[in-house]
């Protein structure tokens, strides 16, 4: 089983690049945003929760995420593989992630970080924000808040994936094609 990580700040590209990912390696794209999107819309009791945080552009706390995970991954069982976007973000998190693989016999191949400036970030989040209808893109200091909370409380993954020698930057510009091509280099290694 091929598990990847996706990982990058908000604005990255990690949604699209997914996309285009899971159809090529044929594996499951598990975004945990989109997963909190649809509960919020559906206002369940995850989604409220989930939204106090959002809205501040903060982490939503790590036992609600996991659980979430979990049930999304019982969803789909004999696959390739799965595309992470969006989780782990806590070394608690990936922690959590580890044990829960391998009670798949499994676990995470690589993380795979898009890397791209913050300037560029917000540039995209602004744009995505006049046609996606979400409040936290249309936002700049929302924005650079959330920016600040990846670097902060996220980033420190890096280190956490580097001392497993599983960890592998990417540039994040250019053309969704030039990106894949990266991407694709990185995964046919593994």
């Amino acid at each position: 089983m091929v598990n990847i990580v996706l990982f990058g700040p908000p604005g990255a590209g990690k949604g699209t690049q997914a996309e285009v990912l899971k159809n090529k390696y044929d594996l499951v794209h598990i975004s945990t945003g989109d997963v909190f999107r649809y509960n919020i819309k559906n206002k369940t009791d995850l989604g409220t929760l989930a939204k106090s945080y959002i809205d501040k552009g903060q982490l939503v706390p790590d036992e609600v995420t996991i659980n979430m995970l979990n049930a999304e991954v019982e969803q789909h069982q004999k696959v390739k593989g799965f595309i992470f976007d969006g989780f782990p973000r806590t070394e608690a998190q990936a922690e959590a992630l580890e044990v829960f693989l391998k009670t798949k016999n499994t676990d995470v191949k690589a993380m795979i970080a898009l890397e791209v400036a913050d300037d560029i970030l917000v540039a995209r989040l602004l744009e995505r924000g006049k046609t996606s209808g979400r409040p936290d893109d249309a936002d700049e200091e929302v924005i650079k808040n959330r920016i600040k909370v990846y670097y902060d409380e996220t980033a420190i993954l890096k280190g956490y994936y580097e001392k497993q020698n599983r960890y592998h930057g990417v540039d994040g510009v250019g053309s969704i094609n030039e990106i894949t091509e990266r991407l694709s280099k990185v995964i046919d290694t593994l």
